[in-house]
């Protein structure tokens, strides 16, 4: 599949395309980035967001598939804004849920608080595209992913952030680049700013706010939501075809 170009620094706008070659059986998507994908960000962080947006097709792209085509067979004449909907409660939900799921304070946790949110952001994204009959297994949806969540500006810088991203998982798999000596405390907290860029700017600064001793958990459910409503905002924006309008998302 062949997206059009960007115009006027904008993400592509896809082609939609079904999904081929669907697993037969139901797909096992982690709730959060799985344990790999954890240790590739903490050993590459500068590029921790492109290596959880390739992962996310990967892993994520063929349940939303999955459950496009399960939707559309159980619900005949379902229209894609109503699928649109469906999943947008759905990950909102969780995303009201992804805060101080680690359970530790300071550094760590937030890393991980973050890391878990942006995770469902990207699953979210993916199932909105599939309500919209494009391809969330496509490679593009990596590029839509660091755009949509304001990692990149535009997609051209995306796509170039990514091949490195893919490039350095290669060397790693070859030549066993990983664990590269730096101090932990460094490695986490440019870990911890690059996810959090990539799960919104609320969730950026609350993620500073719980570092400090004493704080309360500060990934609140109304960071989370809030966030993860307006990227379903652009999101559908992106993915719903042109010359028609988005409807507004519900207050709940």
């Amino acid at each position: 599949m062949t997206d059009t170009p960007p115009v006027g620094g904008s993400p592509a706008v896809p082609t939609p395309q079904p999904s081929a070659g669907l697993p037969a059986g139901p797909v096992d998507a982690p709730e959060g980035p799985p344990a790999r994908l954890w240790d590739r960000m903490r050993d590459d962080p500068q590029y921790a967001p492109e290596h959880l947006a390739l992962e996310a097709v990967r892993r994520l792209g063929p349940e939303a598939a999955q459950w496009a085509a399960r939707a559309r067979a159980d619900q005949p004449g379902v229209s894609a804004d109503a699928l649109a909907d469906q999943a947008t409660r759905k990950f909102v939900n969780l995303a009201r849920l992804s805060g101080a799921v680690s359970g530790a304070a300071g550094l760590p946790g937030a890393v991980l608080d973050v890391g878990v949110l942006a995770w469902t952001q990207a699953r979210m994204v993916l199932h909105i595209a599939a309500a919209y009959d494009v391809d969330p297994l496509h490679n593009d949806r990596a590029t839509d992913l660091l755009v949509l969540q304001r990692v990149h500006k535009v997609a051209e810088s995306a796509r170039l952030a990514l091949g490195v991203a893919a490039g350095r998982e290669r060397a790693d798999a070859l030549f066993g680049l990983g664990g590269r000596q730096r101090p932990l405390g460094q490695v986490m907290l440019k870990l911890g700013v690059r996810l959090a860029q990539m799960a919104g700017v609320r969730a950026a600064k609350r993620m500073v706010a719980k570092i400090v001793p004493g704080a309360a958990i500060v990934l609140g459910t109304w960071a989370n939501s809030s966030a993860t409503k307006d990227l379903a905002g652009r999101s559908r924006a992106l993915y719903r075809p042109r010359g028609t309008t988005v409807p507004e998302p519900r207050r709940s």
